[in-house]
């Protein structure tokens, strides 16, 4: 080789190109072998950043590494200016399945407090400080702790298809992933209770009526319905809207004083934004406004 290399340049020049070209050829295939094996997914596109869970072959149930991961995707969709909604799904028939219970009942694994204290805890508290609106589309079984991250998100939507089930009772544990936070402020504490004691299978149709979710529609225009409604918070005003969504959060622990002079601050700094001035401005020349997110 090192005859070849020093008499005959040509030669390795040859090699390098046919390197360099092969390289080119695998990369992309390689890249996207990569991107489909991923348990979660992330795309961006025209100011959305899709997430889906991607185990559709155990009906998108969380192990360590599809939180970690959702956690990463989360926190790109939150630091990157252009993406102002995030949306998210699960492939195939369910959304989530809850945790993997494998995973979960390892010997070898973590310990069910380290599970819930790294991957669960940090997840919801990302979908709640983000301050950007976030959408559950939930296309199928929500289960567990799958519902819960459901329910942490801004709004839920749901297919016909869609049920919701608090199933942790039926194998001794107790609901997480702040379960016993939300699910009572959403549908109150005696229906709530009923649900996370006896983990009865709740339908899209019933999680509508009792105002667990948001809207429900048939299966064969979900993904369409949804999608549309994402793309239309993209391009609203995302500054106001996160200022909206710190005011909601903080109303569960402020008495209505402090909620209506934290409603001062809040409407100050909106007033400040650009997207103020431009729906200002679009108003007096009767135009539809453009807003920047900023």
């Amino acid at each position: 080789d090192l005859y070849i290399v020093k008499t005959h340049p040509c030669r390795n020049t040859v090699r390098d190109r046919e390197i360099t070209t092969l390289y080119l050829l695998l990369f992309p295939i390689f890249t996207t072998y990569l991107y489909i094996m991923s348990t979660v997914l992330l795309h961006k596109e025209n100011g959305v950043g899709y997430i889906t869970f991607n185990r559709p072959e155990k009906y998108n149930s969380f192990n360590g590494d599809m939180l970690l991961t959702l956690q990463k995707h989360l926190e790109d969709c939150g630091n990157d200016d252009a993406v102002r909604c995030i949306y998210i799904t699960g492939a195939g028939k369910g959304f989530c399945a809850g945790q993997d219970l494998a995973a979960a009942t390892d010997p070898n694994g973590l310990e069910l407090a380290t599970i819930v204290r790294e991957h669960y805890n940090p997840t919801i508290s990302l979908l709640r400080n983000i301050e950007k609106p976030i959408i559950a589309a939930v296309n199928g079984v929500a289960a567990g702790a799958g519902a819960n991250v459901a329910l942490a998100c801004d709004i839920v939507l749901a297919n016909e298809s869609a049920s919701f089930i608090q199933a942790f009772s039926k194998i001794g544990l107790i609901p997480d992933s702040a379960g016993t936070f939300f699910l009572p402020r959403l549908v109150g504490m005696q229906r709530a209770a009923a649900l996370l004691l006896t983990a009865d299978k709740v339908s899209a149709a019933e999680a509508m009526a009792m105002g667990m979710i948001y809207k429900r529609f048939p299966d064969d225009v979900f993904e369409a319905e949804s999608k549309k409604m994402a793309q239309t918070l993209a391009q609203m005003p995302t500054k106001g809207i996160g200022l909206t969504k710190r005011l909601l959060n903080h109303s569960y622990q402020n008495d209505l004083a402090q909620q209506l002079e934290m409603e001062i601050d809040m409407q100050v700094q909106a007033g400040a934004s650009e997207d103020f001035k431009e729906g200002v401005t679009a108003f007096l020349e009767k135009r539809k406004p453009v807003f920047k997110g900023r």
